[in-house]
């Protein structure tokens, strides 16, 4: 069964007029950043016993004991898996399995993992902000800032879990403490390469309304279902020469008037990429 459904997405990804992909965060797990495990233990095994985290993510919210150290836990999670080398090549499969053809991609994801692995900015659209841009944490300007140089430093100069507090970044414009440039809430600033991707988007799908399209769902949950998936569901319903498609290791699904368009396939991503170049 396994074989019949790689061969079919592969079949009508050959044919596809057009193949907008929407990536989850199931992609990034499949590209080797796991949150927890082993992996956790490498980079946090300090933060881990103090205050007994079972993943990176939830690690976030800690009630860390001062702010010095809330950003050496941050900061070094940026650094880790937004700066340093991407464990699998994932991402590079999945460019080289899109080679030649018409193609957009939509992700959810901050690790910035497309355009490291070489991916056209005009190819793509960030909708929930990059774990490499700061921002005013209250925002009093819509600009965003590379954080680069200053993670590097605070990583750098890490000491006893804290970092050194004259390295905080602060807004250049009001002084108020910077924050990273990620959609936890309504503070998230749409900055201007935002709005510019956000456009190359909404254009690319009005001009592929009709047609041979292909929607690819890659590791898409229901964590932020208004994004991805049920825009992709609904586009294909609305176009019968559409096909949709999902893959992720937990739950694939559709809606049951793509039942007869639509292909799921419950495995690893990057095993399954493999097997469609």
């Amino acid at each position: 069964m396994w074989e019949v459904l790689v061969n079919k997405l592969k079949e009508v990804f050959q044919n596809a007029d057009a193949i907008i992909v929407g990536a989850g965060a199931g992609l990034s797990s499949s590209a080797g950043y796991d949150f927890g495990g082993e992996r956790l233990q490498k980079y946090f095994g300090d933060f881990v016993e103090k205050y007994g985290m079972k993943d990176m993510y939830t690690g976030c919210f800690a009630d860390f004991e001062t702010n010095e150290e809330r950003w050496a836990y941050w900061s070094r999670w940026a650094w880790i898996n937004r700066y340093e080398p991407i464990p699998k090549d994932t991402h590079k499969k999945l460019l080289k399995l899109l080679e030649g053809k018409d193609y957009f991609v939509l992700t959810t994801n901050i690790d910035h993992a497309f355009q490291r692995a070489g991916f056209s900015k005009e190819h793509l659209c960030y909708t929930q902000g990059d774990f490499g841009l700061f921002q005013c944490s209250k925002p009093c300007h819509t600009d965003t800032y590379d954080n680069y140089a200053t993670l590097q430093k605070m990583v750098r100069e890490e000491k006893n879990m804290s970092v050194p507090t004259e390295l905080i970044p602060h807004c250049p414009r009001c002084g108020r403490e910077m924050d990273f440039n990620l959609f936890w809430d309504d503070t998230f600033i749409r900055d201007k390469g935002w709005h510019i991707a956000h456009k190359r988007y909404t254009d690319y799908i009005e001009q592929h309304k009709n047609g041979k399209v292909l929607y690819l769902e890659l590791g898409v949950g229901f964590n932020s279902p208004g994004v991805i998936k049920i825009p992709f569901w609904n586009m294909a319903a609305e176009n019968p020469d559409a096909v949709f498609a999902s893959v992720n290791l937990t739950l694939p699904c559709y809606p049951e008037i793509l039942e007869h368009r639509s292909i799921v396939i419950q495995d690893d991503i990057d095993h399954v990429i493999e097997n469609l170049i």
